[in-house]
């Protein structure tokens, strides 16, 4: 396929330049870096919950002798409040779309 075009078109810098719609572009951005943030702040909270329960682990092999219902309900405590912190910044950012 062929196009034929004049020397003056070709001088122009204006001529053949696509068309950008800088409202889109910017949204388009904006939804990037918000999943990008997001992704962090998930690793985040993975990486808490890791070092959580493996100090969860290493607390239970301490203290094998000593099984209480109390010691359980403060772990399933500790898990919920990283949840909600979880959810307290990802939901910013979500009603921001």
């Amino acid at each position: 396929d062929h196009f034929y075009v004049c020397p003056g078109h070709l001088k122009d810098r204006g001529f053949c330049t696509p068309v950008v719609d800088e409202a889109e572009a910017a949204a388009k951005k904006r939804k990037e870096e918000l999943d990008r943030e997001i992704e962090l702040i998930k690793k985040e909270y993975e990486e808490k919950l890791k070092k959580r329960k493996k100090s969860k682990d290493s607390k239970k092999a301490d203290k094998k002798s000593e099984k209480s219902d109390s010691s359980e309900k403060n772990g399933e405590d500790d898990d919920n409040d990283a949840e909600k912190e979880k959810d307290e910044k990802v939901e910013p950012m979500l009603k921001q779309c």
